[in-house]
């Protein structure tokens, strides 16, 4: 099912939302956005969701038949509370091998809104990695079954890859703008986070570069978009750890 442009990234993209009152062992029928909604799962008979009450419980629910325009569900479980949504988004330059689906899994399952792959002076370019292996079009399906393996009630996105001025606009509307650097002399993030936290963060963007880092130019572009660099510590760090890294950082410090 083809997603929504408007939805694209959103911290709530894929909720189930019910306009009524549930409780485990009941059955119910989804009908409208709620149907709508669970058809982005991409759901199979039998498969367990989580859904969510008009009050901000939530629920797991296994789909005991889908239709055209309706799926039956039975409540087995609560699910805790619809949690402060938190909108991060990754700006990730594409890394070589497996390392982009070890970080769409992880982040996806840390909490991640958005993922948005693209290409820096010292990355590889989506074609050269197409040319060896073909896996770009595999993103979505990563986030999600990460997001089904993870039981979220919400479905990581995975934008389309674009140039790093482009990258640098999907970011910029973001409250919190941090892009990681191994620069000498910058604030640690969990300080930047700290600090943050006196304020009424709601999104947050996650610039990070190649192996090798972003250029001097590129960081310099970026820090005229807004953001602000800051470092893990004095380690060096693979991509994809300093991916999983910071946006768990983010996470833990800035969500529920």
């Amino acid at each position: 099912r083809k997603v929504p442009p408007q939805y694209i990234g959103m911290a709530g993209f894929g909720r189930i939302e019910l306009d009524f009152e549930m409780e485990p062992g009941g059955e119910y029928l989804l009908e409208g956005e709620a149907f709508s909604s669970l058809l982005l799962w991409r759901p199979r008979q039998g498969e367990a969701v989580t859904v969510a009450g008009p009050s901000g419980d939530l629920f797991r629910a296994r789909v005991q038949g889908l239709g055209k325009n309706s799926a039956e569900i039975t409540v087995f479980e609560r699910a805790g509370r619809v949690r402060r949504p938190l909108d991060i988004t990754l700006l990730q330059a594409l890394p070589e091998r497996e390392r982009m689906e070890l970080i769409i899994q992880k982040t996806t399952e840390l909490g991640v809104s958005a993922i948005v792959p693209f290409r820096a002076e010292r990355s590889i370019s989506l074609e050269e990695r197409e040319s060896r292996q073909k896996k770009a079009h595999k993103w979505g399906e990563i986030a999600l079954k990460a997001s089904k393996q993870s039981r979220r009630d919400t479905i990581a996105a995975v934008l389309p890859y674009v140039g790093f001025k482009e990258a640098l606009k999907t970011g910029q509307a973001k409250d919190l703008r941090l892009a990681l650097s191994e620069k000498k002399g910058i604030a640690g993030i969990r300080d930047a986070l700290a600090e943050a936290r006196k304020n009424e963060i709601k999104s947050a963007a996650l610039l990070v570069g190649p192996e090798g880092g972003l250029t001097e130019s590129e960081m310099e572009e970026a820090e005229g978009r807004g953001f602000t660099p800051v470092s893990l510590g004095q380690r060096t760090l693979r991509v994809e750890t300093a991916a999983i890294i910071g946006v768990g950082l983010i996470t833990y410090e800035l969500g529920e």
